[in-house]
């Protein structure tokens, strides 16, 4: 049986970690829930699971039960936990699993910007202590399960990518488009910050990034080709010509259930893939002309220092806007793109520093929509009797 805490439990992949773990009855314990602001669900969560631990960013309104209130870290190192779900958004995870792989627990990973921001660190920390980390997201899922038993020559990482919903769309009609546009995935269902980010193409930038990291690969070595069918989750080219494709159907339960059982597989929850019919694979290469949030990212990348924790920090709060009408769908790249030229990056950063960045990073974005906002509310006639 393993001892599991799930952080982040009230999101969409904290939840459908939820929905594996009954299925997998005996195998799992859910020893800790950690959720943020939605109270309701996390309380019954814990009327059903019956946790030791919790935590929420609002105790009063929750029913605990027995459980005991505590930090996430403290969750990630506990001593009744072994393997720790890091399914939070944003740089909520990083101190989290970094405290839960330096005391030596599994680590399985489905929050992006833990490697994006800290992957030096992260990685680190796996080492030192020889705790093991498996991929949930499942690009990196699929990559991880394509390269066990192999040991060497890996030529090239291919990542797949859905295109969102406005891949086919003219240059100039991604400024209009609105967030209830952006928010209909046409296959994938997610949070609302990752499928904005899937429109944008951000989040397979932030992919390539934690593929590096994982991996161990350089940048020129990995790829992304434009997948719609959603049925090859991400491929492997090896030096010798041979190319490995991890397939299935387009449903996260998946890569969860593969994490949570390994090193076994057992009947899973998902319908398999029907094989009785014609089956259609396509693949193209991404036109980031039109998607820069994909070259933003791969710069940050490349550039490393604190850099990709502003790409981080820019980008949610560039999203935030344009979830809340304030700014149109293309501005979200020019004001991640505006705070990376800005930025001072610091040299050899530490956890502190980087979430420094990431807070500068926000703050920027929200400080030049309030300048734009204001420039937009004077009239001819102010700016004339100013003049």
């Amino acid at each position: 049986m393993k001892r599991v805490a799930v952080l982040g439990s009230t999101g969409s992949i904290g939840t459908r970690t939820l929905e594996v773990a009954r299925h997998l009855g005996d195998r799992i314990r859910v020893v800790a829930l950690a959720g943020g602001n939605n109270v309701a669900l996390l309380s019954d969560q814990i009327d059903e699971l019956r946790p030791q631990l919790y935590h929420t960013l609002r105790p009063e309104a929750v029913r605990a039960g027995g459980a005991k209130l505590t930090s996430l870290e403290d969750i990630a190192r506990h001593e009744d936990v072994d393997t720790v779900v890091v399914a939070t958004s944003g740089n909520a995870g990083l101190r989290p699993t970094i405290a839960a792989l330096r005391s030596g627990k599994t680590v399985l990973l489905a929050n992006k910007e833990v490697l994006v921001m800290a992957g030096a660190l992260v990685m680190e920390a796996a080492r030192d202590s020889g705790a093991l980390m498996i991929p949930v997201d499942s690009e990196h899922s699929a990559l991880w399960q394509c390269l066990r038993g192999e040991k060497n020559g890996i030529g090239r990482l291919l990542l797949t990518a859905s295109g969102g919903p406005f891949y086919r769309y003219a240059a100039d009609r991604l400024a209009d488009v609105t967030p209830g546009e952006a928010l209909a995935h046409p296959v994938w269902s997610m949070g609302k910050k990752i499928t904005i980010d899937s429109a944008t193409l951000m989040n397979k930038g932030l992919e390539v990034i934690e593929a590096h990291w994982l991996f161990g690969v350089p940048f020129d070595n990995i790829d992304v080709l434009v997948h719609p069918d959603c049925i090859v989750h991400s491929l492997v080219e090896f030096v010798d010509g041979s190319v490995k494709a991890q397939l299935g159907p387009p449903d996260m339960a998946l890569p969860i259930q593969y994490a949570l059982s390994y090193p076994d597989r057992v009947p899973g929850l998902v319908t398999p893939l029907s094989w009785g019919g014609a089956l259609t694979l396509t693949f193209e290469p991404v036109d980031a002309g039109r998607f820069p949030c994909l070259r933003l990212a791969e710069k940050a990348g490349r550039a490393g220092l604190t850099y990709p924790a502003v790409l981080c920090g820019a980008d949610a709060a560039a999203v935030e806007l344009f979830l809340q009408g304030a700014i149109r769908f293309t501005d979200i790249a020019a004001l991640v793109e505006q705070a990376m030229e800005a930025h001072q990056p610091e040299v050899d950063p530490g956890l502190d520093q980087i979430l420094d960045a990431d807070e500068w990073a926000r703050r920027f974005v929200m400080d030049r929509q309030r300048i734009a906002e204001s420039a937009s509310a004077v009239t001819p006639e102010d700016k004339q009797e100013v003049r």
